[in-house]
């Protein structure tokens, strides 16, 4: 069973920059990041895919609402979220998930597609 380790977050000022770390125990086919505002459905961020054996393939994919301004990079063990310039409304708990399976759109945004989870970690972002 694979282990995701979350690390970073906090709370910045909007236009501000935060990273966020994950690490995983195994080797994943997709690893991704979601957000859960308070209220509010737990919703995908971005996420990289790769082949068996490890070459990344398509992607990286972004929800509309942070492309341009976060970036997703690592490997099929360990991905980073670089988010910059950000807004009150990015705040939430942010988690890091993985799939030991190939995922295709749509099925890849969508929450219940991931068989891991990490244990989430804050963003707050101040107006």
């Amino acid at each position: 069973q694979d282990q995701l380790v979350e690390s970073g977050g906090g709370l910045v000022q909007a236009g501000g920059s935060l990273t966020l770390s994950c690490a995983a125990s195994g080797r994943s086919a997709v690893m991704a990041w979601f957000r859960q505002a308070p209220g509010k459905e737990r919703e995908f961020v971005a996420n990289m895919r790769w082949h068996p054996g490890g070459p990344r393939y398509g992607g990286p994919d972004y929800a509309d609402s942070v492309r341009g301004r976060f970036t997703i990079s690592g490997d099929n063990t360990r991905i980073t979220l670089q988010m910059n310039n950000l807004k009150p409304e990015d705040t939430a708990v942010y988690y890091c998930s993985a799939s030991a399976s190939p995922l295709i759109a749509p099925l890849m945004y969508s929450r219940g597609a991931y068989d891991y989870w990490g244990q989430g970690t804050q963003v707050t972002v101040s107006s």
